[in-house]
């Protein structure tokens, strides 16, 4: 186009929301991603809280899902984090395809940067979300083997590697989206758990030893055919793998206290996760403090996930406070082994 002045300037494209289903079928046909005569089936996908994501169904392809990042998360709290994060995932989906177990990362179709809008393969019907089954089933130990296993393997696999240390440096996203919300936030909220917090940050930032998911949680396993498939990368980077650790293993305690008629049943299950993944790191070199360092990650997503700006919706006011008080009992005196942790968290 030409502007008043006289100069070209390059016209940049409408944002569009691909929750407005006309609006995302025009785009889909647009980019050649369904037949121009194509009325596709759309769904929202649910769960997430930092993007819009879509089902497309049609009759002449395979389904695909579409994913669109937002720049303030759909949280109570004001949390903003930058849409280009959503390239990230797309780099991560790209390079976790060599390094994860084999069909347990779902595959990138395309991309658009201008509308931060990824494609990727949906994966196959039917299949349930490991996180509705953990609140509503009985925890199934093979579950948490394979948690372990997708988990280790990447971390294993990516340990020392100069080239992904170079291509995923980048830990803005993971700044933004997880020590800010969660460490910081629950520091300014609780005071006396400020100066653990301080710690943490800055000896989760001194590391850079493996490719780290940032976001491994059961909300984030899809279960089709009892195989585990990992979804959500967008906070993937090159850094302390003991943050995926104890990330995951606040998700898995945090339910583990919600439900309290399988709480032996959980208590087995996660120390089988832990063993499990330890066997699998165990020739990886992640630094003598490794463990200590991971039960210092959980007891801070613990703490994070009743006081953050992102909480366990699941949890009860009561169980809240539980979780609150217990947590900053053992940051007194963090346990050093992973399985001590989750045995005196159950016990308290």
């Amino acid at each position: 186009m030409t502007s008043q002045t006289g100069r070209d300037t390059e016209r940049q494209p409408e944002a569009i929301n691909i929750e407005d289903f006309q609006l995302l079928t025009n785009y889909l046909r647009t980019h050649f991603l369904i037949d121009v005569k194509d009325e596709p089936s759309i769904c929202i996908l649910g769960g997430g809280v930092s993007s819009r994501t879509v089902l497309v169904e049609s009759t002449r392809q395979q389904p695909f899902v579409v994913k669109q990042a937002c720049a303030k998360l759909r949280v109570d709290s004001d949390w903003f984090s930058s849409p280009d994060r959503i390239h990230r995932e797309a780099l991560g989906m790209r390079w976790l395809q060599t390094l994860a177990l084999p069909n347990s990362i779902t595959s990138l179709l395309f991309e658009d940067k201008s509308q931060h809008i990824i494609v990727m393969s949906a994966v196959p019907q039917p299949h349930r979300n490991w996180k509705e089954m953990l609140l509503t089933e009985i925890p199934l130990y093979s579950h948490f083997e394979q948690f372990a296993l997708i988990l280790g393997q990447v971390h294993a696999t990516s340990c020392h590697n100069p080239g992904l240390r170079k291509i995923f440096g980048d830990r803005a996203n993971f700044e933004s989206l997880r020590l800010e919300p969660y460490y910081r936030y629950s520091a300014e909220r609780v005071p006396s758990a400020k100066e653990f917090m301080k710690k943490l940050i800055e000896e989760t930032l001194s590391q850079s030893v493996a490719l780290v998911h940032g976001d491994y949680s059961p909300k984030n396993i899809l279960v089709a055919a009892d195989r585990f498939v990992l979804v959500d990368h967008e906070v993937i980077h090159y850094g302390d793998p003991a943050f995926d650790v104890g990330f995951s293993l606040a998700h898995l305690l945090g339910k583990a206290a919600h439900r309290a008629q399988f709480r032996h049943t959980f208590l087995v299950a996660t120390q089988l996760f832990v063993s499990q993944y330890l066997r699998l790191v165990r020739e990886a070199d992640f630094g003598p403090e490794f463990e200590p360092r991971a039960c210092r990650h959980a007891l801070a997503c613990l703490l994070a996930r009743v006081v953050g700006r992102s909480p366990f919706e699941y949890l009860t006011g009561q169980e809240r406070q539980w979780q609150k008080k217990t947590a900053l009992q053992l940051m007194t005196c963090p346990p050093q082994r992973l399985c001590d942790l989750i045995g005196l968290f159950l016990e308290r």
